[in-house]
């Protein structure tokens, strides 16, 4: 009911203290990044593309970026780095058996269970084991997979696990003075330990020496050039121009009946209609004189004749020209 003096207030009810900031769950954000694409939100669905600080996206999203930046809100701050379909790997990626798959559709939603699995080891992907890809095929395996396949001894596994957790040089040269091509065990493609072996949605240290380490590829990149096709048309257009230039000078030095001959399509040039139309008009005129009686012809006069003295009846009046 209240004042009735039984309740007495104290600070709690007198002071807001200040809301704790709020904080996100991490499995979420975890689900978020195995599960979805990190440009559109949509679920992840084949083709699967990674790009070089290996982020997953979907390919189709990826295009409607490209075609148009503003299609997505925060797009240049998720993918600014991806300038073409060059700079993203499509992923070969292994589903779930379906058997699992089926066991444990019942327990969990769709969007909790993982669609991937490591081919070696067929552990989940789904944020828990960390993963890799290789960049000349494309094939993701799962960290501990891949250390064990390609090598057993201590060395060899300690560089693996450097390679994939960051930790070689920034400019992406091999570690050692010699490295040898190592083949991937699922599509026999040959790779380099040091830099053909990327980390899928690593953590943020690692996510920036990745970025550092594809500002320097793209350092050494050569400078883009004209196209053959292109040269080649310009060579052509060139070489036209040459062949024309004698021509052109072989037919100034000719015969003047060289210039008033028609084009080679048989459209008459511009000189020849001129004289064809002159020499009509001449022999129109000529017939019309022809026909004039002396009288008529006493009252024009040429424009050779000899001026006639003006009388008052004459005078200031306008004469034609015959």
């Amino acid at each position: 009911m209240g004042n009735d003096g039984g309740s007495i207030p104290d600070r709690r009810d007198l002071v807001r203290n200040k809301p704790k900031a709020e904080q996100a769950d991490k499995a979420n954000q975890t689900r978020a990044k195995w599960f979805f694409c990190a440009l559109s939100k949509r679920p992840l669905q084949e083709p699967v593309v990674s790009c070089a600080l290996g982020k997953l996206y979907n390919k189709d999203s990826i295009i409607e970026y490209l075609l148009d930046k503003s299609a997505y809100g925060d797009g240049e701050e998720i993918c600014g780095h991806i300038r073409s379909l060059k700079d993203v790997k499509a992923l070969k990626l292994t589903p779930r058996p379906a058997s699992a798959h089926t066991s444990n559709a019942s327990s969990s939603s769709p969007s909790e269970v993982a669609q991937y699995v490591c081919p070696l080891t067929f552990k989940e992907m789904n944020g828990v084991q960390p993963f890799v890809y290789i960049l000349t095929c494309g094939c993701v395996f799962s960290q501990a997979g891949l250390r064990t396949v390609l090598g057993a001894s201590p060395e060899v596994s300690a560089r693996v696990e450097k390679v994939t957790k960051g930790k070689m040089e920034v400019d992406g040269s091999p570690t050692e003075k010699e490295e040898q091509l190592e083949v991937c065990p699922q599509c026999a493609t040959k790779f380099s330990r040091s830099t053909d072996i990327l980390t899928v949605n690593p953590s943020e240290d690692e996510e920036e020496r990745m970025r550092a380490a594809m500002d320097v590829r793209r350092a050494k990149e050569p400078l883009k050039t004209k196209s053959k096709k292109r040269k080649a048309g310009a060579d052509s257009v060139a070489a036209a121009d040459d062949t024309s230039a004698p021509a052109a000078a072989k037919k100034k030095k000719g015969s003047p009946d060289a210039a008033a001959a028609p084009a080679p399509n048989g459209v008459p040039t511009i000189t020849t209609t001129s004289r064809t139309l002159a020499s009509s008009l001449a022999a129109e005129e000529a017939k019309r004189k022809a026909g004039m009686s002396d009288a008529v012809k006493s009252l024009f006069r040429g424009k050779n004749d000899a001026p006639r003295k003006e009388t008052f009846m004459t005078m200031g009046t306008f004469t034609r020209y015959a």
